[in-house]
């Protein structure tokens, strides 16, 4: 009999091996199924796996789904089964392992198939046909595996970055447009299916320094870059971007738009669709489209310019910043995750201690209110974690961090908080060091994480390493 271990590893390598195959790998909506449940069944958490959550986290429904009018999930488990099914008779009829999604529930189960009985040793003929037939089989793993190796690969998300776009005004008081919409196209490149852009720290290094895109790639990791510029009088605007491959300086796609002020949720959308659209790529699910006033936005464009200087009191002016966001539109989301984000900040300094009970509250308060407006918000979900995790709440602090990563897994701040705030706080300084290891991916250049880093694998003994973070740090640290 398998072990549990060796029962778990061959259903992730079947897992796998299925989504490889040509009838999931061209349904993305049925690949992104299997894998939510399999990977919750073996995560041991089976009390996930229901109707709502699936609705929510697979197909995209709000938060107020009902089963009753929406049968959406029931649907596609059948068409689910019926493809496995059609897999198990064909491509992998001799798999190691059969995944099972039984009748009448959506948790997964697995089957060992029956060992086949041996054949005669007596019969050479029959003996040859055997290992005939082993041999063939093995190849045919080599070339499974070898297709599976090309299906993976040619599935790593690409890496991206969004250079600073210049301010045409060349009047520092429009900054923090120019910096805002860069930092806005960044969040909705983030949650792009075949994605991984690089964070706003990393790329603001090269705001006003001369731009090699080669050097700039190689510095950042990444394949793309995106530049552009913006103008703006009065109300008209007018955004020039372009995309740029790396590796030979081309301009693979470029966009300009002269538009009204208004218009810019529009043009943020029109420039994310181009450049999907020249790297073949889809748009993913839990891509949001917001609306508000143009006062709002602005306070909103306002605060996170603030917040990126990272010093306390620069979150302290954001704060009332997004509140005044926040009074011009109650139902503006991203100004609450904003809002809490920086009260994350602000309460988890020593100088903040004898206001920290009442910046809580509020930051629990403002993170709540952005899930109850946009339940697929990742940064409001980071936030409600902080919080859980500043109050000792350790199990709902990481399956609500490990929610925000679900729904964007390109936000560099939340690998870092869920490190920081929780995984070495408790002693699980092996897992943070992994998790800041994939905040460094996303945001190299950030002076934060390196300071993370060392801090981590001090605590881990590995001080040789830690070292080569600590030559990476400037004089002192924001703040």
């Amino acid at each position: 009999m398998p072990t549990a271990q060796s029962e778990t590893d061959a259903a992730r390598r079947e897992l796998e091996k299925v989504l490889a195959s040509t009838g999931f790998s061209r349904n993305e909506r049925m690949a992104r199924f299997l894998r939510f449940i399999v990977e919750r069944h073996l995560d041991g958490r089976d009390d996930e796996i229901k109707e709502s959550v699936v609705a929510l986290e697979v197909f995209g429904r709000r938060a107020d789904y009902d089963p009753a009018q929406d049968s959406i999930v029931r649907t596609e488990a059948g068409r689910l089964r019926a493809r496995l099914g059609e897999y198990y008779q064909g491509a992998g009829k001799g798999d190691e392992l059969v995944i099972e999604l039984p009748k009448g529930g959506y948790v997964p189960s697995f089957r060992w198939p029956e060992a086949a009985a041996p054949l005669p040793q007596s019969d050479r003929k029959k003996r040859s046909a055997f290992w005939l037939a082993a041999a063939l089989a093995g190849l045919a793993a080599a070339l499974g595996l070898l297709a599976w190796w090309w299906v993976w690969h040619r599935n790593t998300p690409i890496g991206i970055a969004v250079l600073p776009f210049e301010n045409s005004n060349h009047d520092p008081a429009n900054d923090y447009f120019a910096d805002g919409l860069t930092d806005e196209l960044i969040r909705n490149l983030s949650i792009i299916d075949g994605l991984s852009p690089r964070s706003r720290t990393s790329s603001f290094a090269f705001k006003g320094k001369p731009r090699n895109m080669r050097e700039v790639g190689r510095e950042l990791g990444a394949d793309y870059v995106v530049e552009g510029s913006v103008l703006r009088a009065g109300q008209r605007l007018r955004i020039d971007a372009q995309l740029i491959r790396v590796r030979d300086d081309f301009p693979v796609w470029s966009g300009k738009f002269d538009r009204e002020a208004t218009d810019i949720f529009a043009i943020q959308d029109e420039i994310s669709r181009g450049i999907v659209n020249s790297l073949r790529l889809k748009l993913g699910r839990g891509r949001r489209r917001y609306e508000t006033s143009v006062d709002a936005y602005e306070l909103y464009l306002r605060a996170r310019a603030l917040e990126s200087n990272g010093g306390l009191q620069y979150y302290r002016q954001a704060i009332s910043l997004f509140e005044g966001a926040i009074a011009k539109d109650p139902s503006f989301a991203p100004a609450y995750a904003g809002l809490a984000g920086a009260y994350a900040a602000t309460s988890g300094t020593f100088r903040s201690m004898d206001r920290r009970d009442n910046e809580l509250g509020k930051m629990r308060t403002a993170a709540e209110t952005a899930i109850q407006l946009d339940p697929l918000l990742s940064e409001a979900h980071e936030a409600r974690a902080v919080a859980y995790a500043r109050d000792g709440k350790w199990d709902e602090s990481e399956k609500t961090f490990r929610k925000a990563i679900l729904l964007d897994s390109n936000q560099a701040t939340t690998f870092a908080h869920f490190a920081m705030d929780l995984l070495l706080v408790v002693g699980r300084t092996g897992e943070g060091v992994r998790q800041l290891r994939v905040a460094e991916k996303l945001d190299p250049l950030s002076p934060e994480l390196h300071f993370y880093l060392a801090y981590g694998l001090t605590s881990e003994g590995r001080y040789d390493e830690a070292a080569s973070h600590c030559k990476m740090l400037p004089g002192r640290l924001p703040g």
